[in-house]
C-alpha cells in the first residue's frame, strides 16, 4: 500500500486512486470478484443479488436483442467503476455532480485498459436502456416494486436467485473473455 491517502488497495493487491487511475492498475479480475460481492441496491432488497449478476443479465439482455459483441461488452463492464468507488443510488448520486464526473472518468479508463475502447452515444444509450429494463424487472422480482409507469419489453429470461459469489465470479471472467477476445 502506498502512502497516497487517495488510494485504495483492491483484492489483487494493487493501489490505485479512483479519480486518478491508470490503465496499468485495472484488473478484470479485481473487477469480478468485487462486483460478485456488492450487492444491489445498496442491500434494499430481499436477498443477495450482486452488481455481477446483474452485470451478466444486461450482457443476456444484449444478446437476446440480437446486439453485438461490442455492445455485450459494455454492458457486461457498465458498473465496472463500482469495483473501485462503489456506488451511490441514483437518487443520491443526481445531487453529487463531482462523484458523477469521477465515475465517468474511471469507467472511461477501464474501457480503454480492458479493450473495450469508448462507447459512442448511441452504444451508451442502448447500455442505458438494457439497465433500466434490468432495474425495472429486477426490482420486479426482488421486491414486488415496478419503478417505471411503463414496464420495458425484456427479451432474455431473468432470474435474481442468490448464487454463490464464487460461481458468479467465475461466469463474469469468462463472459469477458469470451467478449473481449483476451
Amino acid at each position: 500500500m502506498s502512502d497516497n491517502p487517495n488510494e485504495i488497495l483492491t483484492w489483487g493487491g494493487v493501489s490505485v486512486d479512483p479519480f486518478s487511475p491508470l490503465p496499468e492498475q485495472i484488473d478484470i479480475r479485481d473487477i469480478s470478484h468485487s462486483l460478485s460481492l456488492l450487492c444491489r441496491a445498496n442491500g434494499h432488497i430481499d436477498h443477495f443479488y450482486s452488481v455481477a449478476q446483474h452485470c451478466l443479465a444486461c450482457e443476456r439482455e444484449a444478446a437476446a436483442r440480437g446486439l453485438g459483441k461490442r455492445i455485450r461488452l459494455y454492458c457486461l463492464l457498465h458498473d465496472a467503476s463500482e469495483c473501485y468507488i462503489s456506488d451511490l443510488i441514483r437518487p443520491i448520486k443526481r445531487r453529487f455532480p463531482l462523484y458523477s464526473e469521477g465515475e465517468s472518468r474511471l469507467q472511461q479508463v477501464i474501457f480503454q485498459a480492458l479493450g473495450a475502447g469508448q462507447p459512442n452515444p448511441d452504444e451508451w444509450q442502448q447500455v442505458g436502456e438494457i439497465d433500466d429494463c434490468m432495474l425495472y424487472h429486477e426490482f420486479s422480482l426482488l421486491r414486488g416494486v415496478h419503478l417505471f409507469d411503463r414496464e420495458p419489453v425484456r427479451f432474455a429470461p431473468l432470474t435474481c436467485e442468490f448464487e454463490q459469489p464464487a460461481a458468479v465470479e467465475a461466469k463474469y471472467l469468462e463472459q469477458y473473455h469470451i467478449l473481449s477476445g483476451r
